[in-house]
């Protein structure tokens, strides 16, 4: 095996291992980009959380002041729920 070959496979060997770094560069930044989204949708979502429950107390507050049982509204749509999925669970879909 002369020079002229090992320098072909070497050469080879860089160009792969060229392409493997780009590649791997590319995914740390989608893997960056990933993280950054996750950060922000776990930020939205604890706001979100923050605000239903303020606004939860609100609604609760006015209940109570009209004078609304909120725990048997919250019964009734509870039971009213759970109807619906068992009605849900048995309907066909007449397209099948």
């Amino acid at each position: 095996m002369g020079f002229g070959s090992t320098a072909k496979k070497l050469q080879t060997v860089v160009d792969m291992a060229d392409k493997l770094y780009t590649k791997l560069s590319e995914l740390k930044t989608q893997l960056q980009a990933t993280q950054d989204t996750v950060e922000g949708t776990n930020e939205r979502v604890d706001a979100i959380g923050r605000e239903l429950a303020e606004q939860r107390a609100l609604l609760e507050a006015i209940a109570d002041e009209q004078g609304i049982d909120t725990d048997a509204v919250l019964d009734d749509v509870a039971a009213t729920d759970d109807g619906r999925e068992d009605t849900d669970a048995t309907t066909v879909d007449a397209s099948d």
